[in-house]
């Protein structure tokens, strides 16, 4: 096992951890909130076992996980216009909790709350399928073109899965405020998705076939 590499995964767990922490309860107020705590564990216990397993069987894989530095300027852009959107809505959920300004009916929550995990479960899968999946845009050395399972239907599930994600996560904490703020997202991800595809077809071989042979982006039959 790689110490450095273990230390480094277990300490970015623990700081997402208490940074979530932070922007759900503060803003409620209290830690008797329990959709908050419904999804703080639909959210770092499957990350906790991932990690582990990615650890001991894909090191590199969770290398290029933990490494957020992005050389796109592009992407930079995109990436402080999603990081805004997130701090909104986890803003707005805690606060939303606090003042009781709407409450969802408690089978949204629960529906939520599967399309959650269905949707992690879609994540795990790509990063299984795709050992290159890196958290930036950038092409590694030797990397091919995965084009089987998930690849063979469209050619970014990553983004896929967290569309699902992120609109189901609002709803797991009771909030249809930071629902609406998370809307922008999938926009944000059109735009990522367009630049991401240059850079792949400038850099990696074999995508530009792959994109004849797989036409949808994100969803099968519509885009």
């Amino acid at each position: 096992m790689d110490k450095k590499l273990f230390f480094q995964a277990l300490s970015k767990f623990i700081i997402g951890f208490i940074i979530i922490c932070a922007l759900l309860f503060i803003p409620a107020g209290t830690f008797d909130y329990p959709n908050g705590w419904l999804f703080i564990a639909l959210l770092f216990i499957p990350m906790f076992f991932a990690g582990i397993i990615m650890l001991f069987k894909s090191p590199d894989l969770l290398r290029r996980r933990l490494n957020a530095k992005e050389e796109e300027d592009e992407q930079k852009t995109v990436i402080l216009i999603s990081g805004i959107i997130f701090l909104l809505a986890f803003i707005l959920a805690g606060l939303n909790f606090r003042f009781g300004w709407f409450k969802l009916p408690t089978v949204v929550i629960i529906i939520a709350s599967v399309i959650f995990l269905i949707a992690y479960i879609m994540y795990a899968e790509v990063l299984r399928e795709n050992e290159y999946l890196s958290r930036t845009v950038e092409v590694s050395e030797n990397q091919k073109v995965v084009d089987s399972g998930l690849y063979g239907i469209v050619r970014h599930p990553m983004y896929t899965s967290t569309i699902f994600l992120f609109l189901s996560m609002p709803l797991v904490l009771d909030s249809i405020f930071s629902f609406v703020v998370m809307l922008v997202y999938p926009i944000i991800i059109i735009f990522r998705i367009r630049n991401e595809e240059k850079v792949l077809e400038n850099e990696l071989i074999g995508y530009k076939e792959y994109k004849e042979n797989v036409k949808y982006k994100l969803i099968p039959y519509l885009w």
